[in-house]
């Protein structure tokens, strides 16, 4: 191996523990009608109850490649609509460390509208979740001795909540989350390992167009790890297209982080950040709704030419049969 590639080996796996390994990843697969995977406050915020299935894979042909899958549910409780509930299962597993974990969520929704149609829409959520880590040492070279491994299944467990707040006036949306507020430490892999796990995100975005033509939506999502200080964005871009069956849509999300690694190439010193472009295409069919995304790692140093693959399956029920006035696909289904 190459020392470009031992290099990028350590950049990953430090990067994915940092970004990933808490609780649920904050990949793109919010864009494909998801926003409950990241913001407790959407649960039960549109108007048909929604189950998401997804299942992304990276780099295809890799042994022990990271994979995630996660199983959700969020809608309404009540007459009234004003509560939301929710609920997550997710596994991912990354060579020889792996999580796996449930989320219940409560959401509490005020409305400020004139009417029943009427979009302006003040919500709160707050999740609760069990996570549980594993690191598989079963495999590991006992006669190379190091004190820390034992050569066994090490499994740790610890409990967190996510909160946040969201506002959809009209055509417009924010969303405001802290997610592992608790300082809780997984005490995993040594006893001097962080016990800040918190995160925030900030998103807002934009409706326009013509609802019998087309639709676009511009939005915006900013992310901040609380203890390293790490920072990333993603710039997206959706249109949506009414259809006789339904609704297609597409989008373009943009990811890059405001941090990066050092690395010398032949005898010069460069640095290169995070970045990646993921294309998603959906289709609405009925109360069915099928997406797939694609991320590509860019830069002049990867670990493979493969990208993220990344598959989400949806089924809506119980929608209400009054549709609100405005041009809002995470609230109209």
């Amino acid at each position: 191996m190459n020392f470009k590639k031992l290099l990028l080996l350590s950049v990953l796996f430090v990067s994915h523990l940092s970004f990933s390994q808490e609780g649920i990843a904050v990949y793109s697969d919010y864009l494909s009608d998801n926003y409950y995977l990241l913001h407790p406050s959407m649960a039960g915020a549109s108007s048909c109850n929604k189950v998401r299935l997804t299942a992304r894979q990276q780099w295809f042909g890799n042994d022990d490649a990271p994979a995630l899958q996660t199983l959700s549910y969020n809608g309404t409780i009540g007459e009234s609509g004003k509560s939301g509930i929710g609920i997550i299962l997710f596994n991912d597993k990354n060579g020889y460390h792996s999580q796996k974990g449930a989320k219940i969520t409560y959401a509490h929704h005020i409305m400020f509208s004139r009417s029943t149609t009427d979009l302006n829409q003040l919500s709160f959520g707050l999740s609760a979740g069990l996570v549980q880590n594993q690191l598989d040492e079963t495999s590991f070279d006992l006669n190379d001795f190091d004190p820390i491994i034992a050569g066994i299944l090490q499994k740790a467990s610890y409990i967190n909540v996510d909160f946040g707040a969201s506002y959809n006036l009209l055509d417009f949306y924010t969303h405001v989350t802290v997610k592992n507020a608790l300082f809780q430490s997984r005490d995993l892999y040594t006893d001097y390992e962080s016990d800040n796990l918190r995160k925030y995100l900030v998103s807002f975005g934009y409706v326009f167009g013509n609802p019998k033509k087309l639709l676009w939506e511009p939005s915006l999502l900013f992310q901040l790890t609380d203890r390293t200080k790490e920072k990333a964005l993603d710039v997206n871009m959706k249109a949506y297209k009414t259809m006789d069956f339904g609704k297609l849509w597409a989008g373009l999300s943009y990811r890059r982080s405001f941090d990066g690694a050092q690395y010398i190439d032949g005898v010069a010193l460069k640095d290169q950040k995070l970045q990646y472009i993921t294309p998603i295409l959906g289709v609405n069919y009925k109360k069915f709704m099928f997406a797939y995304t694609y991320s590509n790692v860019m830069g002049d140093i990867k670990f493979d030419t493969g990208g993220f693959h990344q598959i989400t399956l949806g089924i809506d029920f119980g929608c209400k049969k009054e549709r609100y006035d405005c041009n809002c696909p995470a609230i109209n289904n």
